[in-house]
């Protein structure tokens, strides 16, 4: 069976188009683009009509690709910022003219079992698992064995860190303070609902992480293959963190591994990945880039 699973968070949408056979995942075809959906959503409560403009361009590329490669079944999850936005039905209104699906606002809990089951795909490591999802305006943290123990959603994400304390290029002491207090009260509390000290393998998911990582390792180039599974050690994440926070937009940019559109908001997930180790007291984070649009195209098998 063909399937398109599509995730559309705060800062991005992105399409997976893969064939489900035997229970394994075989890929077509991966894509994203940055839309910023989220954009504005935590002062506003609303998607901004260029936000929406924006994620509508992308799904007609996506739609596209869908009918030239013979899907036979499409889901498409939004998340953090179509939940927490007063109109999101303008949203939903706009990706079933474009797709022919209603996108489906997916709570927080789902989101984290989405991304737990797409995590765990191929993954050799010691459980139990602390899986952390670190989106642009939430991040999941999520325990468990090979399914979902304990699960919860709480609002930090890299582009609702950013717009709420990061102001300054480069940010401020202050401000990276504030912004450290902020995620430290969330991730403690995330902690003890979802008893993730107790955990022996820390996985860490989406584009903040995977970015972070291959900072970390140095690599010339974005390479998924080489960021896929590894391993990255708390000092490095450290120093990643330290060397975003300390640059200028301009110089993130120059960063070969950086996308354009993540260079602006990447110093504050670096920050949540690093606050997130200190607290669960992990010394390294597994690196994955299957998520929760592998979980998303399970779930249509």
């Amino acid at each position: 069976m063909r399937v398109a699973a599509i995730d559309c968070g705060t800062n991005s949408v992105r399409l997976l188009i893969a064939d489900v056979a035997g229970g394994k995942l075989t890929d077509v075809a991966r894509r994203m683009e940055i839309v910023r959906l989220g954009e504005g959503v935590d002062s506003t409560g609303r998607l901004a009509p260029e936000a929406i403009d924006r994620t509508r361009t992308a799904l007609l590329g996506y739609a596209a690709e869908i009918a030239e490669l013979g899907v036979d079944r499409v889901r498409m999850c939004a998340t953090s910022a179509s939940r927490d936005a007063s109109n999101a039905e303008e949203f939903r209104t706009m990706v079933h003219s474009v797709l022919g699906v209603v996108p489906e606002v997916i709570t927080g809990h789902e989101e984290a079992r989405l991304s737990f089951t797409g995590a765990l795909h191929g993954l050799d490591a010691e459980p139990p698992y602390l899986v952390v999802d670190i989106g642009g305006g939430s991040t999941e943290f999520v325990v468990g064995f090979r399914e979902v123990k304990h699960a919860v959603s709480v609002d930090i994400g890299c582009v609702r860190m950013t717009e709420r304390h990061l102001h300054s290029d480069p940010p401020t002491p202050a401000e990276i303070q504030a912004a450290e207090r902020d995620i430290t009260k969330a991730v403690d509390n995330a902690l003890r609902t979802v008893s993730g000290h107790g955990t022996a393998t820390l996985i860490g998911l989406a584009g903040s992480v995977t970015t972070v990582a291959a900072l970390a390792l140095r690599l010339p180039t974005y390479d998924p293959k080489q960021i896929h599974h590894a391993r990255i050690h708390r000092d490095d994440v450290a120093k990643v963190t330290a060397d975003i926070l300390g640059s200028t937009v301009a110089d993130r940019l120059d960063l070969p591994v950086m996308h354009p559109g993540r260079a602006d908001v990447i110093g504050a997930g670096a920050l949540i990945l690093r606050v997130i180790m200190e607290r669960a007291n992990k010394a390294s984070v597994i690196a994955s880039e299957h998520d929760i649009l592998d979980g998303i195209a399970f779930s249509l098998a």
